[in-house]
């Protein structure tokens, strides 16, 4: 029984360690405001909003409490992706270049993020993306 038992926790201990682990990479957050600093998703001037990647296909955002946008299941890839912000006020481009990495877990990370468009200022926040348009 005993031998059993060190059979068991052995092939455990040995399988445990064999784990892969995957980071994402971190999310990316927007807010919109205007030019008096006015969220735009809270007054409900921005409504309604969607993202699309290069293929048409629809990025899944999430809504926060305090009127950011959180981009969904970006960035997970080798190389650049273009995205196009569409809304009533306002359609911008913007890029997201990836890369992959190795390490205690594999995964991605988040390079550069490139916005394109008339008439709108980004400001890197700390830990989101301030969107002034205008």
């Amino acid at each position: 029984m005993k031998k059993i038992v060190m059979f068991l926790l052995l092939t455990f201990v040995l399988t445990a360690c064999g784990d892969e682990c995957y980071n994402a990479p971190q999310p990316i957050v927007f807010e919109f405001v205007d030019a008096d600093d006015k969220n735009l998703i809270i007054n409900g001037t921005l409504n309604p909003y969607s993202v699309s990647d290069e293929n048409n296909v629809g990025v899944q955002l999430t809504k926060t409490d305090d009127g950011r946008i959180i981009l969904e299941n970006v960035g997970a890839y080798n190389g650049t992706k273009n995205y196009t912000f569409y809304s009533a006020l306002k359609i911008f481009e913007f890029s997201i270049q990836s890369s992959e990495f190795k390490g205690g877990c594999d995964g991605y990370q988040i390079n550069k993020l490139t916005f394109k468009g008339v008439g709108i200022d980004v400001k890197d926040e700390n830990g989101y993306y301030k969107i002034i348009l205008q």
